[in-house]
Parts: structure tokens; sequence; C-alpha cells
């Protein structure tokens, strides 16, 4: 499917919205390849440019985020497509659009980290991962309390794009309340209203998944019996 032929108008604000999203996309991809957080090609992020016509600006397939430039940004229509040209967007495209229409979101970010990688694989007999009791959770949009409970559920990953994407629906469907979830063996999905929110929302779910990772680790090591 084409874009649809806008006005003169519209597109020099369609495309003045569109360059400023790309640069900071390329912000966001710099940052959080040096934290760690999308090493390699890993990792998509996207930020929605306009609501009618819907579009969104997204992170190429297979780019390094941390050598990305704002031409590697593509900025694609409500199913996906950008129209020609040498790049394609990310293979997770219909994940962000499902989280963008379910959501009302403004913005969609995925990083890969070893903690939100980890933890996804560990619990996911579980069905999901609950955060409770860390001062940190007062940083997502609408969390007044560190008694919050913050349930991130777990989805079964798949290479069926279209499938997965109903998954999503189907998971944020069941848990309103949820400000992220979690790819089996994959990595972090979060959001925002906008992309400022979106990124502290990645900032505060990568702490506490670390700060989790790393207490259960110790105390698996506290466990173990001693051999002395």
């Amino acid at each position: 499917m084409k874009l649809r032929k806008a006005s003169t108008g519209e597109s020099r604000r369609m495309g003045g919205r569109f360059s400023e999203a790309a640069q900071q996309l390329v912000e966001v991809g710099r940052s959080f390849h040096s934290r760690g957080w999308a090493l390699g090609t890993s990792g998509n992020f996207s930020t929605v440019v306009s609501r009618n016509p819907f579009r969104l600006a997204i992170t190429a397939s297979g780019i390094d985020k941390g050598r990305l430039k704002a031409r590697q940004v593509l900025l694609v229509n409500a199913q996906g497509d950008s129209g020609r040209g040498p790049l394609r967007p990310s293979d997770e495209t219909k994940l962000h659009l499902a989280i963008a229409r379910t959501r009302e979101a403004g913005s969609v970010l995925h990083t890969h980290s070893i903690w939100s990688t980890m933890l996804s694989e560990t619990m996911a007999a579980v069905g999901g991962l609950r955060l409770e009791g860390f001062e940190m959770l007062k940083g997502l949009s609408g969390v007044h309390t560190h008694q919050h409970q913050e349930w991130l559920p777990i989805i079964e990953n798949s290479q069926d794009m279209a499938a997965l994407s109903r998954s999503f629906e189907q998971v944020l469907g069941r848990y309103p309340g949820s400000h992220g979830v979690l790819l089996r063996a994959h990595g972090l999905y979060t959001w925002g209203r906008d992309l400022a929110e979106a990124r502290r929302h990645v900032e505060i779910l990568e702490f506490l998944l670390e700060v989790v990772g790393r207490m259960n680790s110790h105390a698996s090591l506290e466990a173990r019996p001693s051999r002395h």
C-alpha cells in the first residue's frame, strides 16, 4: 500500500516532524547502545509523527544502533509500509504498530539488555515478572507509591510477526495497567505518551530488571551448600 500523497503544506509539516523524530531516535539509539541495552543490530525504536494520517518513524532493519544515522530512520504508514527504498523498516514494525494502537502510545522502544533477556527466560514459566516495593517504580507514568505492583507479562517469541502482534494485542488487553512487556529470551518493550516518557520507562524498567536479576543471583549463591 502506497503512502497517501499529501498537500504541499502537509508534506512540509510532516517532513519537519519526521526530521525531528529521526534525530531524536538517533540519540536514543546511541545512548541505549552505550548502556548495553541495544548492542549489535538489536533493538528498535519508533515515535508517532502523525495520527491522521497515521505515520510512524521507526528504525530500519539490521542497523547498528551505536552508529545510527537519521537517514536510517524510516517513515511508515498504518500497515507498516515505507514505500520504495534501499532500507526496510524493522522486522518488528507490526509489534510497534500493535502497541501504538492498543495503548495509544506516542513512542515505542525495544531493548535487548542482558537482564531483560535473562529474566524473560527464567520467569517464563510463571508468565511474567512482578516488581514491587522499589522507589524507582514511581518513575512510571501514573505510579505514586513504591508499594505499586507492576506486572511485566512475558510473551512467547515467534518469527511470525503477524501472529506475534496479535499476541501483543491480547496481552496488552489482558493487562491494561502494565507499562511494559517482556518477549521471552529476547528483551523488553515499553512505551509512553511521547518519546521522553517512553525513554524514562526504559530507564526505570531496565534499572529494576537489573536489580531483580542481581538480587536473584545473590540469593541463589547464598542458597548453595558450602563445600567447606
